[in-house]
Order: C-alpha cells, then structure tokens, then sequence
C-alpha cells in the first residue's frame, strides 16, 4: 500500500521524533526550508517539538515525540516529514500507535535515526515510506539532487538513477552550495544486472537495534512478499567497518537475509575506516559474500550528500548500466 501522490496545495507536516532544530545550522537551515516549502506551494504544519531539545539527547520526552507522530496522522496532511535523525528515536516506538498510522496512510519520510519509523511502517504495516532527506536540507532553491528527487518520488516520479560525483568537503556556511568533487565509483559484486523486487532497509545502526525486539516484523514481510522478492538497501552512520560486521552478522543470523534476491549497498558515514585493516567494501562482502547474492555496494545512498532516496517498501527494478545505479518503480 502506498498514500496518494502529492499536489501543489496539499500540507506537510514537520515532526521532531528525534533531533530538533534548535542549534546552528539546523535552526536556520529549517526555518528557509519552511519558507521553500510555502514558495513552492505547498502548506506546512509546524509539530510542537520541532524547535525544541527538552528530552534526553532528543527534542523532547519520548511520550510527547511519540504523541507529535500519533497527531501528525490523524491531520489532513498528505507528508510527515522529519526534521531530522538523531540518536534515541526507537525510544518512542511504544508510544506510536499504529493503528492510526494504517487508518490515516501518509508518505512518511525521513532517514538515519528515521529508519526506526520508515522501516518499521513498512514492514508492520505494509504501507510505503521514503528513506529520504529530512527537511533542513530543502534550504535553497531551485531543488537539485537527491531533495529534488524526494520531491519527485512524492509526486509520482517513477524513475532514478544514482549520482556520478558525492561530496568530501566540509562548510561552515550556513546555507551552502555543496560542491561534489569525488567521483563515484560503484562495485558491482557476483555480476548485478537487474533484479525486480520490493525495496526495504534503512540504516544498518538504527535496524540492529530492530531486530529482536517486538517491532521487528521482517521475516513476515518477507513471507507475505517472497513472490514479488525482496532487495535490501543498507547504510551506516557511527559503525566502524567492524560495526557493520558485527551488525550484518546479527541480522544475517536472525533469518533477514535467507529469502532476499541482492543488496544494494551505500557510502558509509565512516567511509574511509580501515579498522583492523579491514575496510568498509570488505566489511559487507565479508558477512553477505557467503550468500552468493548480487550486491551494488558504495552507491550514492547515506550520509554522504548527495543520498538518493528510496522508495521503502516500493516495488521496483534496480538495474546496473553505464557504471551506475537505475531505479524504476512499478505501480
């Protein structure tokens, strides 16, 4: 199941179930973003914490984040957009009730620490999330890359390609013009074509913590969809590349992996760790080579700008040609 496409006019509404925005550039950076919103025409719904850091390493309780989510769908928004990841988001899964979030279906989006919501959407409920930027990131315009692909899968876009160049410089500009200036170059493992599946993952430091717990639903979804085949996306945040080991191997051994078709793999935020002597591409191929699985690994999905965003839950061809990525979803 997917929400319906948005239209010029429809609403967004911001939530803070992590992070909010309350230091620089984040604070800045959200309140142009707004303000891009409206010029672009859409309405916006501004949740209550989204300029607050009352809570424990997060924008407030986990009870009230929880409660911000809960109201965000029972609105006539057609969006909840996040205003950004953070660190305890699983916290409030026990406060969010899912029985609204079926009985009032809206495009999540969201990604990092969000994938404890576009993840767990998904995958209990069977209903499309996007694995996208959160909404800082809107803050000049005209929309490029990967914000204006997350605009285009909102409106019904149907086709994507990863992006040839990433960016490795840092700025101190609030409101900067990202210069990408580092060619991508993505491994194709055990001979990737094409393969048609549903699409699910998320950040492999937020998905460990899933797996086990009363909200982790996988090996059902996969079940329900085994026919149709699934295609993990994977990418890191804080994970050395013996994190991800450590990570990949649990999952593998609670049944994730057993009925997938391939992987598609992203830049980790710790791209360059050769922890052990062990670096990131030989941390993936290490755990999931055994497999026997076709992997696209270091394609322009994570924390690296630009992040091409995904379609959770979305059934779509993944092609490998012309040394890139292409993504097109069925309806």
């Amino acid at each position: 199941m997917k929400a319906d496409y948005i239209n010029n006019g429809d609403t967004i509404y911001l939530v803070a179930p992590s992070f909010g925005c309350v230091t620089s550039p984040y604070k800045k950076r959200l309140e142009k973003s707004i303000n891009n919103f409206k010029a672009l025409g859409y309405k916006v719904i501004e949740g209550d914490n989204i300029f607050k850091a009352l809570g424990y390493a997060s924008s407030n309780t986990k009870e009230l984040r929880g409660k911000e989510i809960n109201d965000a769908f029972k609105s006539d928004a057609k969006v909840v957009l996040s205003v950004g990841g953070g660190e305890v988001m699983t916290e409030i899964l026990p406060f969010v009730d899912f029985d609204i979030i079926k009985e009032n279906p809206k495009w999540y989006v969201g990604f990092s620490d969000n994938t404890n919501l576009t993840y767990t959407i998904t995958t209990i409920l069977d209903i499309e999330t996007i694995y996208g930027n959160c909404a800082p990131s809107y803050y000049n315009l005209p929309l490029t890359y990967d914000r204006l692909d997350t605009f285009n899968l909102l409106e019904g876009k149907l086709e994507y390609k990863g992006y040839k160049k990433f960016q490795t410089t840092s700025t101190k500009k609030i409101f900067p013009d990202y210069e990408f200036n580092r060619n991508t170059k993505i491994i194709n493992y055990n001979n990737f074509d094409i393969l048609e599946g549903r699409l699910i993952g998320g950040c492999l430091d937020c998905l460990q913590v899933l797996c086990g717990t009363k909200f982790d639903k996988t090996k059902e979804y996969i079940k329900r969809h085994k026919e149709e085949g699934i295609i993990f996306f994977l990418e890191a945040c804080d994970f050395n590349s013996v994190g991800v080991i450590r990570a990949l191997t649990q999952l593998k051994n609670s049944g994730w992996f057993d009925d997938v078709k391939g992987f598609i793999i992203g830049r980790s935020l710790n791209m360059n760790d050769k922890s052990f002597g062990i670096n990131m591409i030989d941390a993936y191929i290490n755990v999931l080579g055994d497999l026997n699985l076709p992997m696209l690994l270091n394609i322009s999905l994570g924390h690296i700008n630009p992040s091409l965003p995904i379609r959770c839950g979305g059934y779509a061809k993944v092609e490998y040609k012309k040394h890139n990525i292409y993504i097109t979803y069925k309806e």
